[in-house]
């Protein structure tokens, strides 16, 4: 089971693979697009990496509100959170399905 502290640093990781850059050079408070240079496509591939790493889908409904590496950290949370205190996933299209389309 993934604990809270653990889920930053993992989000940070994958980032830093996916841009083959220092970790330590990725903050909480950078913002995906403007800070990191991710593009639309770059931001739907590392959702999907995070959906694949913490094993949980991210509904197309709540990508518009991840915006920071911390934003993204603080949703995980959220949905690993125990069953009756994280809001049910809505059915529809996650990054994972979006990427398959593109």
């Amino acid at each position: 089971m993934t604990t809270d502290r653990e889920i930053a640093p993992r989000i940070i990781q994958a980032l830093a693979e996916y841009l083959k850059r220092d970790a330590a050079t990725i903050k909480e408070s950078h913002h995906l697009r403007d800070d990191l240079g991710l593009d639309s496509m770059a931001v739907i591939e590392l959702l999907y990496k995070i959906e694949e790493a913490f094993d949980l889908q991210i509904p197309d409904q709540d990508l518009a509100g991840l915006t920071t590496v911390g934003s993204v950290a603080a949703y995980v949370k959220t949905r690993l959170a125990p069953a009756k205190a994280a809001p049910a996933a809505k059915p529809g299209a996650t990054a994972q399905s979006k990427r398959k389309k593109a």
